[in-house]
């Protein structure tokens, strides 16, 4: 039996993504040697045909893909991503470190905030790292929570730098939302911190 769906997170530099099949399913593994001809690179939002097989462990992975052509790729619209798979992630997650870094020199922020936050951090990116690995290998995933409550605890900065370094977890809304939320309740407690110590 042969599916249709549209590629997600494609690594072209090591060329293998995943496949979102059109009306919902499993997400299937997609690795570039499976194509059976390839009229042109493959890229992200793809429309491509495939049929299904499962691993020794029980996942799906794409094989037998075929491109589909243009005409009928621009004839279906693509998914929707989350308006924040389009921020500069790496570039907020480094900036934050810095105003944290002068708010604490400052001493604006308690001495303990800028070690917790900037260790949590490179745990936290060391985490991302190693999901987005195992995402493509299709192993044991690290749970969502695990990640949500890393940034809950200060690693915020470090997920934003993985999320953009890696392009992971960027377009996923449910998970955006719940990281947000971590991000904003940082904010909140630091700013709480630094008017108690004003008083």
């Amino acid at each position: 039996m042969r599916y249709q769906g549209r590629l997600q997170d494609w690594n072209d530099e090591k060329g293998y993504g995943f496949v979102i099949p059109n009306g919902g399913g499993d997400r299937a593994f997609v690795h570039i040697k499976a194509f059976e001809q390839r009229a042109q690179r493959p890229s992200d939002g793809q429309l491509i045909s495939y049929q299904l097989r499962k691993d020794e462990r029980g996942r799906f992975n794409a094989i037998a893909i075929r491109q589909t052509a243009g005409a009928n790729n621009a004839s279906i619209p693509q998914k929707k991503v989350a308006f924040t798979a389009r921020l500069p992630h790496v570039l907020l997650g480094a900036g934050a470190l810095l105003c944290i870094a002068v708010l604490w020199a400052m001493r604006y922020i308690p001495d303990w905030s800028l070690p917790v936050i900037g260790s949590m951090s490179a745990v936290t990116l060391g985490f991302y790292l190693h999901d987005k690995g195992a995402a493509a290998r299709g192993q044991q995933r690290t749970p969502e929570n695990t990640l949500h409550i890393l940034a809950l605890l200060g690693g915020w900065p470090g997920a934003l730098i993985g999320q953009g370094l890696f392009r992971h977890k960027t377009s996923k809304r449910s998970f955006q939302a719940v990281f947000w939320l971590t991000v904003i309740l940082n904010i909140a407690t630091l700013f709480f911190l630094a008017r108690w110590l004003a008083d």
